[in-house]
């Protein structure tokens, strides 16, 4: 019998809601509209009301499609919900990309535990959950104080389908400054800001949470007795695939906003705070060397939206003298050159948007690569996410790692993976190894060649 489990899947780019029927792991219905942020609040947040509304009307335009089964989420990280007595939130839902939480930094850093016990590099605005939690204590006590529960993410919504309050173990080991993998416990932040009673107990993701409760059994006009799962990062969701089916060691790379690349088994390395490396908490409570930086986020930034044309690929690959590259970082503060600005090879690529498009491309892949390195990342690579079809950014990342690289067939990698913690799958997701034609190879190796000399020369 099909089993159906909604995932309610929420970058920070785009809010998904996906049915995906488990037995294959494939989605059936995918729905999804463009993340809100308001900038007109107390400070830049989340639309947490409009999140909702399309939330709720996309679960039930699904549930029309197809009965479900169950219910589950999958979101970003680097956020958190503060929820008072009344079970409402205190504050809005701070936007990580604020950079004004950094206005409390260096008092805030006088408790942040080391990087040594959290895995959990010093980042900014936003992005470390300590730190977002001190600047709203510090600006708006008086709402701070009525707070009773800080939830992460995922476990917000989870919160609103079946009224149940935990924390996921795989959101709060994402940079947050509030967990220590390695102990599996909250870290000493919460001791010493005297925040232990608003932390509320750890699930693994994957594990029942409970049933829909009565007001949104009614809202969505679903039985009363729909179970609702424990929610997981988005990252490690795209792991849960490979986590249940390939021996180690491999290596992940999810492709969102974010492209995160994730190193299963091998040595453990030793991790550089400053080149935006952590720990990461995969979905069975465990370590993964982790390394990052915002992809998505550059790519948009230079209106990439189609694929490259095979005439383009080689046209850039054709240049001889001073082929047209992009070097590190668009967004800065991020990544494993978070101090560079990011230059172009060329005087104006802006003219010829085919050949710009391709070496964006080719940037992302081989940034990807610098990820790989910082983390000691071994075996064979799988690409999850939006640049999983991308046939040129893989060619490229199996060229300059001299490694297998696999492409997933899924359009929501996040997605399946979060189903699967639910019910596993008779028929495990599909992958398509990389083809790159002889012809083509030796021109990858020398342009990836020339990039990595040149991050040399200019001391990036």
């Amino acid at each position: 019998m099909a089993h159906h489990v909604a995932v309610i899947d929420l970058g920070k780019t785009n809010s998904k809601v996906a049915l995906v029927e488990t037995t294959t792991a494939t989605e059936v219905t995918v729905i999804k509209q463009t993340a809100a942020v308001v900038e007109t609040s107390l400070y830049p947040s989340l639309d947490h009301e409009a999140i909702e509304a399309f939330v709720f009307d996309a679960l039930i335009e699904i549930s029309k499609v197809q009965p479900i089964n169950a219910v589950t989420v999958t979101t970003h990280g680097a956020t958190a919900a503060l929820i008072d007595k009344s079970g409402k939130l205190a504050l809005p839902v701070l936007d990580y990309e604020f950079l004004g939480v950094d206005d409390t930094r260096q008092e805030y850093n006088q408790h942040r535990p080391p990087f040594e016990r959290t895995g959990s590099p010093a980042l900014p605005g936003g992005l470390n959950i300590g730190a977002q939690l001190f600047w709203q204590y510090s600006n708006y006590p008086e709402q701070f104080a009525e707070t009773c529960t800080v939830l992460t993410w995922p476990q917000y919504w989870v919160y609103l389908l079946s009224g149940q309050m935990h924390n996921d173990v795989t959101s709060l080991g994402c940079h947050t400054d509030l967990y220590e993998p390695q102990h599996q416990q909250y870290s000493t932040l919460l001791e010493r800001l005297n925040w232990q009673s608003l932390m509320p107990p750890t699930r693994r993701s994957g594990e029942l949470c409970g049933t829909l409760t009565t007001a949104a059994a009614a809202r969505l006009k679903l039985p009363v007795q729909t179970p609702v799962f424990t929610g997981i990062h988005d990252s490690n969701a795209s792991l849960v695939p490979h986590l249940v089916s390939q021996p180690s060691p491999f290596t992940v790379v999810s492709t969102g906003t974010w492209f995160i690349v994730m190193a299963v088994g091998g040595e453990a390395p030793t991790l550089d705070e400053s080149r935006d490396t952590l720990l990461n908490v995969n979905a069975h409570g465990e370590c993964v060397p982790s390394a990052r930086f915002m992809g998505g986020r550059e790519r948009d930034y230079f209106e990439i939206s189609e694929s490259n044309s095979e005439d383009a690929i080689d046209s850039l690959l054709n240049q001889t003298d001073r082929p047209t590259m992009l070097l590190p970082s668009v967004v800065p503060g991020t990544g494993p050159f978070p101090n560079a600005e990011f230059k172009w090879t060329t005087d104006s690529p802006d003219n010829d948007q085919s050949l710009r498009s391709c070496a964006v491309t080719f940037y992302l892949a081989l940034m990807t690569y610098e990820c790989m390195q910082l983390i000691d990342s071994d075996g064979p690579i799988y690409i999850e996410g939006p640049l999983a079809q991308d046939i040129h950014f893989a060619q490229m990342l199996s060229v300059v790692s001299n490694r297998q690289v696999n492409m997933s067939l899924s359009t929501t990698g996040t997605s399946v993976g979060a189903a699967m913690l639910v019910k596993a799958p008779a028929e495990l997701p599909k992958y398509k190894p990389v083809d790159i034609p002889d012809a083509r190879r030796e021109k990858l190796k020398h342009y990836a060649q020339t990039w990595q000399n040149l991050l040399q020369s200019h001391a990036i």
